[in-house]
């Protein structure tokens, strides 16, 4: 299977099945519980959705179903072989082949000149306090889950998650003094009416060169 075959979300379930058969909700409460749902976007519909997809695709099955009191039904679920060979080969090709994910910060970087310099000055350093807080938030749940004695194997993505908000805070704080130093001028009218003229001038050469 090829890294499109398994959504983020299938993959989370399949590796929960992977440590022991389980109805939809016992996943949910233990990816919100583990603090997955800051890797991938849970919700408890969506859920059941990706596990009714999986068994379509005898990737996952039914073993049983429960009730506790007036609730309704549960039903117990578990990987099959199939599903465990998706998983690994998912895990295996996502580790090793870069993916282009677009990001939408990095064309609203590509774009803020469009915007004020004082603004976008602005804009980052509210950036910044939010990734600020969220590494403080991920340095909590790295310590709560260090203090259960959890193997530091099954948490190696928060460490990732904080090593790359540090770089871009980094990144962020030292091209935000460039601007303001003027070490990176900002796009004035004059050099857009300059890169304007260039356009033109580039786009009648080209349709001199066609005739």
């Amino acid at each position: 299977m090829g890294t499109k075959s398994l959504t983020p979300l299938g993959i989370a379930v399949l590796a929960l099945l992977a440590e022991g058969p389980m109805h939809p909700y016992e996943m949910y409460q233990l990816l919100v519980s583990r603090k997955e749902d800051r890797i991938v976007k849970i919700r408890p519909g969506s859920l059941y959705h990706a596990v009714d997809r999986l068994a379509e695709k005898d990737l996952v099955r039914a073993v049983g179903t429960d009730r506790e009191g007036n609730r309704p039904e549960r039903t117990t679920y578990e990987v099959t072989g199939s599903g465990r060979r998706a998983l690994t080969d998912e895990i295996s090709e996502t580790l090793a082949m870069p993916v282009a994910e677009y990001p939408r910060f990095v064309l609203a970087l590509s774009e803020m000149h469009n915007i004020q310099a004082a603004e976008a000055i602005s804009c980052l350093r509210t950036r910044i306090e939010h990734k600020s807080t969220e590494d403080a938030e991920l340095a909590e749940i790295e310590d709560v889950v260090r203090g259960r004695g959890v193997p530091p194997i099954f948490f190696v993505g928060i460490g990732y998650m904080r090593t790359v908000i540090a770089a871009e805070v980094t990144w962020l704080r030292q091209f935000t003094a460039d601007v303001e130093s003027g070490r990176i001028p900002w796009l004035t009218d004059d050099m857009a009416t300059e890169m304007a003229a260039r356009r033109a001038g580039k786009n009648s050469n080209d349709s001199g060169e066609a005739l």
